[in-house]
């Protein structure tokens, strides 16, 4: 639905104050079919993306191919009654990154495998994103170097879309700083990418495209991914400042049908998210925020388990999640720092939300279902919830929604999503 995305964008950027399209990277269930279920209460458009690294042609850290998650964000569809044909599925840093220990030629051809796999099972938007060294190169390479491989995979986009007779694809170009996977040491004053820059990596990418032939391509690039002054680490957040992105803004006047999309956006204001979808910035990613408060939800309901049910269980959540996470420390091990204590915390509580890769594992959904069984439809007491789940107390106490576990951890990945809908939605 590559149209789609571009239709949405067009209107929302002639509005004024202008709007755009909340991206959502998240392969947990709870946190798409909450997702779903909101776009089919507003009968709207739903972008969901997959990283390169959840989602690849070697099944990333999810175990799924495309293929795999496009059946299963279907499967999750269906199930809540959003219409498919209303889904746009995208690619997130489709690139060598997953593979950048590698010599560059092996890379580049696994990137293109990657990319080939997105198109066959029916994804839309492609973020193409080489600007990371391989095995060999630098951390990060020039625009020239970049936007040569970006046109590469272009190509292999554009062939496997002809051979398939899928639907145009819909690209967007650039990178933020850092890369993927987030920032890893204090990045409280970020470097916002300047106009001159911005015009130099499309033009630079303009005319690499024209070498092979992919004029028609390059006019359905939607979007340019820049840095707009937004990150976040394991515990800071740098909000946005829109004085210091004015002259991105101003750009974007200069170049029709294009928009800026904005990585890290998560944790800001809803002022701050408002100001970005007024100043370009018409694509909105999220995929942390949403894991961390499902994360903070489930604790909320351990502690309250452990308040009612004090001898019912032989392990909480919290303790079946250390374990996980201590006997496999692959996905944090590189990124928390610091003495043994600083890392505990940061396992559980970091904004990066690194435990995001554990809940797929076997026991960790296991141990989420015995807490919701556990819980299961009676009401929760108000005073627990007030205690445990602070920022959905005021929907129970005024009755929107139910005391009840199930609904309580929706509620508070809905909390989230609005402050999207908010900034990205304008009003009539």
């Amino acid at each position: 639905m590559s149209n789609g995305i571009r239709e949405t964008l067009s209107l929302r950027r002639a509005k004024r104050p202008r709007g755009g399209i909340t991206s959502v990277c998240s392969a947990h269930p709870m946190v798409i079919e909450e997702v779903l279920a909101q776009g089919r209460r507003d009968k709207c458009p739903v972008l969901i993306e997959a990283t390169c690294n959840q989602v690849n042609q070697d099944g990333g850290y999810t175990g799924m191919r495309p293929r795999d998650f496009r059946r299963f964000v279907e499967d999750i569809a269906d199930r809540v009654g959003y219409p498919r044909d209303a889904l746009i599925l995208g690619g997130d840093h489709l690139g060598p990154h997953p593979w950048k220990q590698l010599p560059p030629a092996i890379a580049l051809d696994k990137a293109e495998g990657m990319i080939d796999a997105f198109v066959q099972a029916g994804f839309t938007k492609m973020h193409l994103d080489a600007s990371m060294g391989c095995a060999g190169e630098p951390s990060a390479l020039n625009d020239e170097i970049t936007a040569a491989r970006t046109s590469r995979l272009a190509q292999v986009a554009e062939d496997a879309m002809l051979r398939d007779g899928a639907e145009p694809l819909a690209y967007v170009i650039g990178t933020e700083v850092p890369t993927p996977g987030g920032a890893q040491a204090g990045l409280q004053h970020l470097a916002v990418t300047t106009p001159e820059a911005a015009a130099h990596t499309f033009e630079v990418n303009h005319q690499a495209f024209l070498r092979r032939g992919l004029q028609a391509a390059f006019e359905r690039v939607i979007g340019l991914v820049v840095q707009p002054g937004v990150e976040f680490g394991d515990d800071y957040v740098v909000h946005y400042d829109r004085r210091r992105a004015s002259g991105l803004s101003a750009y974007l006047d200069s170049v029709p049908n294009l928009v800026f999309e904005a990585h890290s956006t998560d944790y800001q204001t809803p002022e701050g998210l408002a100001a970005l979808a007024e100043d370009g910035f018409a694509v909105l990613k999220v995929g942390p925020w949403l894991t961390f408060a499902l994360r903070e939800a489930l604790y909320g309901l351990d502690h309250i388990a452990c308040e009612l049910y004090p001898t019912s269980r032989v392990e909480s959540l919290r303790a079946t999640m250390e374990r996980l996470m201590c006997a496999s420390p692959n996905q944090w091990i590189n990124y928390y720092r610091g003495e043994p204590d600083e890392q505990r915390i940061k396992r559980h509580y970091s904004y990066s939300d690194r435990i995001r890769y554990y809940w797929p594992q076997s026991e960790a959904t296991g141990a989420v279902a015995r807490l919701l069984t556990l819980l299961g439809d009676t009401s929760i007491p108000a005073p627990l919830v007030s205690q445990y789940l602070a920022a959905v107390y005021p929907s129970v106490a005024t009755g929107s929604i139910p005391a009840m576990a199930s609904e309580l951890v929706r509620a508070r990945v809905r909390e989230v999503l609005k402050k999207y809908k908010a900034a990205t939605v304008p009003t009539a």
